[in-house]
Formats: structure tokens, C-alpha cells, sequence
């Protein structure tokens, strides 16, 4: 199991080429990547911030969680924080379980919980001025099938 919170871009590819090398026992693979939304076409960037080692620990115990409830053989979790630009890549997440149904169900556990309870703050930028994003009641929502 791996957590990286990093300023740089990842390599999707590459990535997922080494999560699924380390693989014996799992029969799926699934991987996400979410990217830097621009609704409205005035995003100019978005900029993340974070404790370091508060939200290591953090996201850490969401992949535990996933890990115990999914029987999953791996999982990997990245996130960047920093100055990002629209579509950029702003997370990753990969789980690999025996079936489909663990590793599908356990990388969407992550992904809300990530977006929901990470501690990240998220500020878009744009020409008109900046605004933190708030919380979504559809993504509290989505916390409650789990």
C-alpha cells in the first residue's frame, strides 16, 4: 500500500505499469485519475494546500479502511497539492483485489472519501477573482453507502 502527496505530475502510465508489476494473486486492476475541473471556461488554476503528515496519515488510514474491508492485495493513492492548471492531474487512485467487485468498490470508496475527508483546501483562481471550494452536499451524499 503507497500514499504520495507530491507537487509533481505523475506518469499515469508508468504508475499503473508498476502498481500492477508488483501484483501476484489479484484477478483486476482498477485505476482512477481525476483532473482539474474548469466548469465555466474562466479557471485559470487551482492551488491545494495541506499539512504535511496530517494528510499522509489521513489518506493512509482511508487505504487501510479500503484495504480490510476490500481484501485488496495493493492500493495506491497520489495526490497533488501546489499550483495546478486546468485538466491537469490532480489524483490517482489504483486497487487491485482477487475480483472486480472489491477492487471497483474499493477504488470508489477512495475516491469519496478523498474527496470528502482528505485534508486538503482547494482555491480556484480566475480572471474575475478566487473562491475556496466548498464542501458538496452530493459529495456528502455519496460518503453515506459506505
Amino acid at each position: 500500500m503507497a500514499v504520495r502527496v507530491q507537487a509533481e505530475p505523475f506518469d499515469l502510465g508508468a504508475e499503473s505499469t508498476a502498481f500492477a508489476a508488483g501484483l501476484r494473486r489479484a484477478g483486476a486492476m482498477v485505476t482512477f485519475t481525476g483532473l482539474v475541473r474548469d466548469n465555466g471556461g474562466a479557471l485559470q488554476a487551482m492551488e491545494i494546500e495541506h499539512y504535511p503528515g496530517m494528510t499522509e496519515r489521513a489518506i493512509a488510514a482511508m487505504v487501510d479502511e479500503a484495504v480490510t474491508r476490500w481484501s485488496l492485495e495493493d492500493a495506491l493513492v497520489i495526490h497533488r497539492y501546489g499550483r495546478l492548471g486546468p485538466q491537469d492531474q490532480i489524483m490517482m487512485v489504483a486497487t487491485a483485489a482477487p475480483h472486480r467487485g472489491d477492487a471497483f468498490a474499493a477504488a470508489e470508496f477512495l475516491m469519496d472519501y478523498l474527496k470528502s475527508r482528505a485534508p486538503f483546501w482547494k482555491k480556484e483562481l480566475a480572471a474575475d477573482g478566487s473562491a475556496w471550494v466548498a464542501a458538496k452536499d452530493e459529495d456528502e451524499a455519496a460518503l453515506k453507502r459506505w
